[in-house]
């Protein structure tokens, strides 16, 4: 199964208890090469389903592309990325998460990978991140990703803070 595969999203919503941590591990392509249980579980696919199938397999339409933009130009450089992420699962639910991604070095110090540890969103936050998402998708829709990237800087300026200031504000 791959990022083409057509999974239909349903609308209904998965989520998951706050002390569960959804784990992944890829190469610096993206491909996954550990899936722990929770993660597995709550995407609806196998450990062996998921090793070697890039992580967007779980992107969901509704995630606005500056989002993972950013993700990956906080990562490749060496910086962890923080953010809200709405997954899709492989029954077409969804699922929030709040993911903290980083690098994985080795002894040169080259990125070899990434981690990504994902927690149970503050419920009181989403709102707010729907909204945000939902602007920016339609900013790209219309104007494409400059479009949407251009918009969020400004918010982010306006607020006088970083993104990952700004998702750990809500």
């Amino acid at each position: 199964m791959s990022k083409s595969s057509p999974i239909a999203p349903t609308g209904v919503r998965h989520t998951f208890d706050e002390d569960v941590i959804l784990v992944s591990k890829t190469d610096t392509h993206g491909t996954i090469k550990y899936a722990n249980p929770a993660f597995c579980q709550i995407a609806g696919y196998s450990e062996e389903e998921l090793l070697g199938q890039p992580h967007n397999i779980v992107r969901h339409p509704d995630m606005p592309r500056i989002v993972f933009k950013l993700l990956w130009e906080h990562i490749q450089s060496g910086h962890e990325f923080w953010g809200y992420v709405k997954n899709l699962s492989r029954d077409g639910g969804y699922y929030w998460v709040f993911a903290h991604v980083t690098p994985t070095f080795d002894t040169a110090g080259t990125i070899i990978g990434y981690h990504s540890d994902r927690r149970a969103p503050k419920e009181s936050a989403l709102a707010k991140v729907e909204q945000l998402y939902a602007t920016l998708r339609k900013l790209e829709a219309q104007g494409g990703m400059a479009a949407a990237e251009a918009f969020l800087n400004d918010m982010l300026d306006k607020e006088g803070s970083r993104y990952d200031e700004f998702v750990f504000s809500l």
